[in-house]
């Protein structure tokens, strides 16, 4: 059942929260995917009679600026995506130069049927993150209707995607289409997958991923480790890992986990051979070397062919997959080989039938580099805010429309 489809919007004015948090350089969008992304939603309220005020945030002026002195507010201005939203819906969007203003309440209550209303930066405003109560009644007095469609936002507590909801009655509160879609398939993975269910964890940092091995420990048959926290995981057993990437404060944290997914039967896949190079860089030598015994001064940059064919059998049997993070630093061409291996093989189980999640920034960004993003069943426009998810955490933004 979808609240947000069987709703009417005829006669309505609806504010919505999208992540409209596009790379921006001198007023210059290089990715709309996310503009894109939104469109569904916004043409259901269009197409309804409705109108609608739009709300987003784009990047961390205030943190930013204090970082570098030299960028301004104006850098991190909505305008651009507000162009680029006019010609995506072949219509004219206004746009209010201050979130907060009466300006803005004037601009959203004289709006007709099939308007379009974009808000400046909402993150201009410090009450945004603090998720300020009167800043998020002042951003309800906007709408009759509130739309939360920002899954990638879902995980804070800020005054646009979760306090607003406060200052709505349940029926007048509801997921977009793109929120909707992105819990239907994280729950899908978490509540009833099929099985052999795999979960491909990659990355740099062990650090960033211990809630996430340790909830799919109970849910997964199978779980791949990659990427530079992999080497951790070796070091912990008493292996030899040259230069490569090693937090050694996390070694009990490896040995515990691997223990735990003994004790849980779910088997837990290292990869047993690395592309080694002396120096971290694209023209670095390169050779290959088993994990187990990585020469002093090399470093494992990538997956080795033993761990890609491993990996892929696995992947290939497997009826559920999540991938969250890259097996080796895909973005220089040599050390790309073992996170194609893994988009080859979720793609072939894919189209088997398999049904397969793909998250996180660097792992989309891969799937969209070697143009698999067609060939997986679902590719979340969500990090932090998956990752948290499949941490068992409750998401502020979920939590405020669905109680």
């Amino acid at each position: 059942m979808s609240l947000f489809s069987d709703y009417s919007f005829s006669g309505q004015r609806a504010v919505v929260r999208v992540d409209f948090n596009v790379p921006i350089k001198k007023g210059v969008i290089s990715d709309d995917t996310r503009i894109r992304a939104a469109l569904p939603t916004i043409q259901k309220i269009l197409d309804d009679g409705g109108c609608l005020v739009l709300m987003s945030h784009l990047g961390r002026p205030h943190k930013e600026i204090a970082k570098k002195p030299e960028l301004t507010l104006a850098d991190f201005s909505l305008k651009p995506v507000a162009e680029r939203l006019s010609e995506l819906l072949n219509r004219p969007v206004q746009f209010a130069e201050d979130a907060g203003s009466r300006t803005a309440l004037n601009q959203a209550q004289t709006l007709k049927p099939g308007e379009v209303l974009l808000l400046e930066n909402l993150r201009y405003y410090q009450e945004e993150e603090k998720g300020d109560p009167d800043f998020a009644q002042r951003l309800s007095r906007l709408a009759d209707v509130y739309v939360n469609d920002a899954f990638g936002t879902a995980h804070r507590a800020h005054a646009s995607t979760a306090i607003i909801a406060d200052f709505f009655a349940p029926a007048r509160k509801m997921f977009g289409l793109l929120m909707e879609a992105e819990l239907q398939a994280a729950r899908q993975i978490m509540e009833n997958p099929a099985r052999p269910f795999t979960a491909i964890i990659g990355g740099a940092k062990v650090s960033d991923k211990i809630l996430i091995i340790e909830n799919l420990l109970d849910k997964a048959t199978d779980i791949i480790i990659g990427g530079g926290m992999a080497y951790t995981f070796w070091k912990a057993q008493g292996c030899s890992i040259g230069n490569s990437l090693c937090e050694d404060d996390r070694l009990d944290t490896a040995r515990n986990l691997m223990q735990k997914a003994k004790e849980k039967a779910c088997n837990l896949h290292l990869p047993a051979d690395s592309i080694i190079a002396d120096k971290f860089a694209p023209d670095a030598l390169t050779s290959s070397a088993q994990n187990h015994d990585i020469p002093e001064g090399w470093m494992g940059l990538d997956v080795g062919s033993m761990a890609c064919e491993m990996f892929s059998k696995v992947i290939r049997e497997s009826k559920t997959i999540l991938w969250n993070g890259p097996m080796g630093v895909f973005e220089m061409e040599k050390f790309q080989h073992g996170t194609r291996c893994i988009a080859d093989a979720v793609a072939d189980a894919t189209a088997e039938g398999a049904f397969s999640l793909v998250g996180g920034g660097d792992s989309v960004a891969a799937v969209n580099k070697f143009g698999y993003a067609n060939s997986v069943s679902y590719v979340s426009t969500g990090g932090g805010a998956l990752l948290e998810l499949f941490e068992g955490k409750k998401l502020p933004g979920v939590a405020a429309i669905e109680g």
